[in-house]
């Protein structure tokens, strides 16, 4: 695996992490949707809530990551 991509997923790893400190469900959204490669009837299906409530997580989080990991990058640019 290239180092540049090891970096990148131990950076996504490391997000991941902070964000289900933060806020748990969110974290379990990404892992089945990402991850898991379930959609969000399936996700909303596994936890037991509503479709609309996985798409407005799974957006929430999604944003957060990738401010998550844009601070990372600017920091390690730095």
């Amino acid at each position: 695996m290239p180092e540049q991509r090891a970096a990148e997923l131990v950076a996504l790893d490391d997000a991941l992490a902070e964000i289900a400190a933060v806020d748990p469900r969110k974290s379990q959204i990404v892992e089945l949707r990402f991850f898991g490669g379930l959609s969000i009837e399936e996700t909303a299906e596994v936890m037991k809530i509503s479709a609309a409530t996985v798409q407005r997580e799974w957006r929430a989080a999604r944003a957060w990551l990738q401010r998550a990991l844009s601070n990372r990058e600017i920091a390690e640019d730095s």
